[in-house]
């Protein structure tokens, strides 16, 4: 019987292969296609794969498309624009602008981002069934596999709900899918609300943290794969959605339970090196709870695997615009930092946190001028004096590979981090009438700022902003929502009970009525 392996990124990291097993991985057949009369399903060795499809599937485009990326980046008021050019693209500037209208609904990048999101779900719903195959051929003496399969099926069980966690975030009120594998699904199902979608979750991870491994994921046999509190993680979150801005809500408990249960592992610590924590020498440090893994295999020409299209990549779309000399320093300029944040971080006298957060170009973005990062590349100025692009997806020249000088290549992108551990259980503490000092204190000393004593929640949600401003998963927005805050930030354009979502595509909405 031939046997189909799937081949993951992480596997090529996590171990030393020849890279003829590299190799594999890039003529690898396209990631969870039916193809199970070449499976050998009572052969354990194989047991790994459908899961390493669907790290694959996240990690291939489906949670770092550039579209989807940049819709996601343009509610938050850290982010100035979509395209360089503010003429590109007006939908995403009507996205910005919260006009929930027949030009959004109709826009392909909405419905891209509903296919990225529901076809990792999909993914995820085709793992399990393989992983059931395997199960119903491990006999019933063989403990250890048994478990290992459990285990595997909490690892995308995750996916599947960070998924739903993040097109509920985007959405709103959208379908829970766990019952098909197939895509046609989504024209029949009915839609659930974005507080059963986070009861949803937080069920998942309830039932799926017992099944995961009990370490860190840079401890993980598979290197960086998902554990135990990766899945706590993504409960409190989910919780502290659900509790809103509520101090008396028992959800709060939940969220202080899960982060509570992360902290006393004593696993995680924050990497002392906020700036480089976004670098290279920051891949799958003790802070990462759940990251993207990514590999140009250390040479110069070759075998890579980029998050996304080669001219489009995660990094690739945020890099500086405009003529920068040659230099590797650059991109399509996508998602820039707008002012307000820099503002913000400067009145802070956030030194570390703004080194980091932004990459300046030029004087103003004159393209005649220059600046120099404090890794000592040079970026110049841009036709459309764009002043700012996003410092987190900077990848210093430095630390490139020799030979290959591509922007953000063998570089991870970072998404769960201990940080946000911390800041919600100091959250949760100062709401539920405790003191949040000690957590709180924790994440200002890695920015090298002060101690501040009896914290408030306002204050928590400071450092919320400054902690993950430019980052790229919906966290200040998503921050202002729970919290009520969205109409004082936003004024008259954000209109509470509309603004808070967009709308479900036209494209999905014709194929399945029950979304209307």
């Amino acid at each position: 019987m031939n046997t189909f392996k799937y081949i993951l990124i992480a596997s090529c990291i996590a171990v030393p292969l020849s890279m003829s097993s590299c190799k594999k991985f890039l003529d690898k057949p396209l990631e969870n296609q039916q193809r199970s009369e070449e499976i050998d399903y009572s052969n354990t060795a194989l047991m790994y794969g459908p899961v390493s499809g669907v790290y694959r599937s996240a990690a291939d485009d489906n949670l770092v498309h550039w579209i989807d990326l940049s819709i996601r980046c343009m509610r938050d008021d850290d982010y100035l624009q979509a395209a360089p050019n503010p003429n590109d693209n007006p939908e995403l500037m009507a996205i910005k602008n919260f006009q929930n209208d027949v030009t959004v609904q109709s826009y392909w990048g909405l419905n891209q981002s509903w296919i990225s999101y529901y076809s990792l779900v999909i993914a995820v719903n085709n793992a399990l069934i393989e992983l059931d195959n395997f199960a119903a051929k491990i006999p019933a003496s063989n403990t250890k596999d048994l478990i290992l399969n459990k285990q595997y099926k909490a690892e995308v069980r995750f996916l599947r709900a960070y998924a739903h966690l993040m097109a509920s975030r985007l959405f709103g009120n959208v379908p829970i899918l766990i019952d098909s594998e197939n895509i046609g699904r989504l024209a029949t199902i009915e839609k659930s609300t974005a507080a059963e979608v986070r009861q949803f979750i937080i069920a998942e991870m309830n039932e799926c943290i017992e099944d995961l491994e009990d370490a860190r994921p840079n401890q993980s046999i598979h290197i960086g794969a998902v554990t135990k509190y990766t899945a706590l993680l993504l409960k409190a979150k989910a919780a502290a959605d659900l509790a809103g801005n509520d101090n008396g809500s028992p959800h709060w408990e939940e969220v202080l339970d899960a982060t509570n249960k992360i902290i006393a592992s004593n696993k995680f610590s924050l990497y002392p090196n906020y700036y480089e924590l976004f670098k290279i020498p920051g891949k799958l440090a003790n802070e990462s709870l759940f990251e993207l893994q990514y590999s140009d295999f250390g040479l110069s020409t070759g075998d890579i695997v980029r998050p996304g299209v080669d001219w489009g990549t995660f990094f690739k779309w945020q890099g500086p615009s405009g003529d920068q000399k040659g230099s590797p320093i650059s991109g399509a300029g996508w998602v820039p930092p707008s002012q307000d944040i820099v503002d913000f971080l400067t009145n802070r006298g956030d030194n570390e946190r703004l080194k980091t957060t932004i990459l300046y170009c030029g004087i103003n973005g004159n393209p005649a001028t220059s600046a120099t990062t404090p890794s000592g590349d040079v970026v110049y100025g841009n036709p459309f004096g764009v002043k700012y692009f996003n410092g987190k997806a900077y990848l210093p020249k430095a630390q490139m590979t020799a030979g290959r000088m591509e922007y953000g290549a063998n570089n991870n992108v970072r998404i769960l981090r201990y940080a946000d551990v911390l800041l919600l259980n100091a959250e949760a503490k100062v709401r539920k009438g405790q003191n949040g000092d000690e957590p709180f204190r924790l994440v200002r000393e890695r920015a090298k700022l002060g101690a501040i004593s009896n914290v408030t929640l306002n204050q928590i949600l400071d450092e919320r902003r400054a902690e993950f401003a430019c980052e790229w998963w919906g966290e200040r927005f998503n921050d202002l929502v729970r919290t009520g805050k969205a109409k004082d930030v936003f004024g008259a354009k954000f209109i509470p009970g509309m603004s808070e979502s967009l709308p479900i595509p036209q494209t999905q909405i014709d194929a399945n009525p029950n979304f209307r």
